[in-house]
């Protein structure tokens, strides 16, 4: 996908976010996030889009410390978010292509990366909202799914804090029915190796529509489909959130 597709997406996202929020109510309980509530929700997330649009405005080369805003709440917290919004699809609509700041996932240029984080950072927590509202979920495009397992796979859970680790090497399959994506994530008690492609003897593999499994790797939804060792899957649930 391309960083203007992101950028539509972003700006969808946001918007379906702060509907499904307003919906529900801030003091409603967000069931795919245990313990929190939907202000909760739009502290942490609007607190994110205004600590990405920072970077992106101020140049900043370092990473920074996020701030949540503790006295927002109803009608003002929905507003904030908002605003935050807008911000930050502002921010990335007006950066130059070859933007300099700093970015914590390999990505074509930090403009690339922060449109493509934003972009799944909210399709994930507008859905958390819509859970908390209730009613059928907005569905994302099995493109735009695939690409978020492959931010997920190749990029969170590459880096040395990933907690996805097994004593001894384990082979873990993922695959996408619906675009032919497929995922081979290597486990040891180092980081996860992931490659795409099905390459060698899988012991374990998660399959189903790209955007179930979009979710469901995200710890938001049941993994479509596992075959084989049902453990490894239940070590994802147990250790791969970010």
């Amino acid at each position: 996908m391309e960083t203007a597709e992101f950028l539509r997406a972003l700006e969808t996202e946001g918007r379906l976010l702060a509907e499904a929020a307003e919906k529900a109510g801030t003091d409603a309980e967000v069931p795919t996030c245990p313990g929190w509530h939907v202000r909760d929700l739009l502290r942490h997330t609007g607190a994110v889009h205004r600590w990405a649009a920072s970077y992106v405005t101020e140049r900043h080369t370092g990473r920074r410390p996020l701030t949540e805003p503790s006295d927002l709440d109803g009608a003002e917290l929905v507003a904030w978010y908002r605003d935050s919004h807008r911000r930050l699809v502002g921010a990335l609509a007006a950066a130059p292509p070859g933007l300099q700041c700093w970015a914590f996932l390999p990505a074509p240029s930090p403009l690339a990366f922060w449109t493509r984080r934003q972009a799944h950072e909210t399709a994930v927590h507008r859905f958390d909202a819509e859970s908390a509202r209730g009613g059928e979920p907005t569905a994302v495009t099995p493109e735009f799914a695939t690409d978020g397992i492959d931010e997920l796979l190749r990029g969170f859970h590459a880096r040395e804090r990933s907690r996805v680790r097994t004593p001894g090497p384990r082979v873990l399959r993922v695959r996408a029915d619906d675009t032919g994506a497929v995922w081979t994530v290597r486990l040891s008690p180092e980081p996860p190796v992931t490659e795409r492609g099905a390459s060698g003897e899988a012991e374990c593999e998660l399959s189903g529509p790209a955007g179930q499994l979009y979710l469901a790797l995200w710890n938001r939804a049941a993994l479509p489909s596992v075959r084989g060792d049902r453990a490894l899957a239940e070590l994802w649930r147990e250790t791969s959130a970010i």
